[in-house]
């Protein structure tokens, strides 16, 4: 990799790294010699994901940490920044990845809403202003990656609260990089990470084997790095069902809901199924 963060001096803290993208990205970057610490819930889950990533680093077990971690509550995430502090000397990369999606509808339980956006949401706000800082202040070249959702840009129907948490981050993270990138001096970077269809335990649904449309959580991290070594800020994934060219009709179709003043979700809407399947042929 180009990236001078992905080093093998350098220090990523991934969060819901215990399984799916976030152990992927993890594995990877002990591939590069890295130092990672895995921050998730459930201490056998990160025992194996450690030892699994440990097989990988440079260093073994003494180059991966792990910590139980709730990402909704900031004074966790200030004792996780604290001991990667202590352990490894800083962070050079932060993946925001831990999410959670137990399902929703407007009128659903509201704990779920609750506890969606104090994952998915306030997690991602809460790595960024408690790790960021301290990364800046390192002077070291530096990635922040928050995982999004193709959901909280097209928002369909059907889990208004996860499309909302994720809608936050795409907006969260822009509003970081523009604030990055007007800083003196500033070597850090953020990207979004926007998955396709990816198997994975929160997208399973009680299946056993990964559906032919879908990407594994290795397909997705790979096409992430291709992307971070090209410079994206917008990571937008494809899987084995919708390439990008789908994936950008269907982006500017929600756009074009405000500014051609079609009714809301119109893609769902019967009256604009016949225009949208026209846009999407190019007719």
């Amino acid at each position: 990799m180009s990236h001078p963060a992905l080093s093998p001096d350098g220090v990523a803290v991934v969060t819901g790294g215990a399984a799916g993208i976030g152990l992927a990205a993890a594995k990877r970057f002990a591939g590069f010699g890295m130092r990672v610490c895995l921050a998730d819930l459930g201490a056998d889950r990160l025992a194996r994901a450690a030892e699994a990533v440990a097989a990988l680093a440079q260093g073994g077990s003494a180059s991966v940490m792990t910590s139980e971690t709730d990402v909704s509550q900031v004074d966790q995430l200030q004792r996780l920044e604290a001991a990667v502090r202590e352990r490894f000397g800083g962070t050079d990369v932060l993946m925001n990845n831990a999410g959670i999606q137990p399902g929703s509808d407007m009128f659903g339980p509201r704990d779920n809403w609750t506890r969606v956006l104090a994952v998915n949401l306030w997690g991602v706000i809460n790595g960024t202003q408690v790790f960021v800082p301290g990364m800046l202040g390192r002077g070291r070249p530096g990635l922040v990656i928050n995982t999004g959702s193709k959901q909280g840009i097209t928002t369909p129907p059907g889990d208004p609260a996860y499309n909302v948490a994720k809608a936050g981050v795409k907006a969260c993270t822009e509003a970081l990089q523009h604030t990055l990138r007007n800083t003196p001096d500033c070597r850090l970077s953020a990207h979004l990470l926007i998955p396709g269809f990816v198997f994975t335990g929160l997208t399973a649904k009680n299946r056993t084997e990964k559906p032919e449309a879908a990407w594994t959580p290795e397909q997705t991290v790979d096409f992430m790095f291709q992307r971070l070594d090209a410079g994206d800020f917008y990571i937008l994934c494809p899987d084995n069902d919708v390439p990008r060219a789908l994936d950008e009709k269907r982006i500017l179709w929600a756009a074009g809901d405000i500014v051609e003043n079609r009714p809301p979700l119109s893609r769902w809407h019967p009256d604009y199924a016949e225009a949208f399947a026209a846009f999407v042929k190019g007719a």
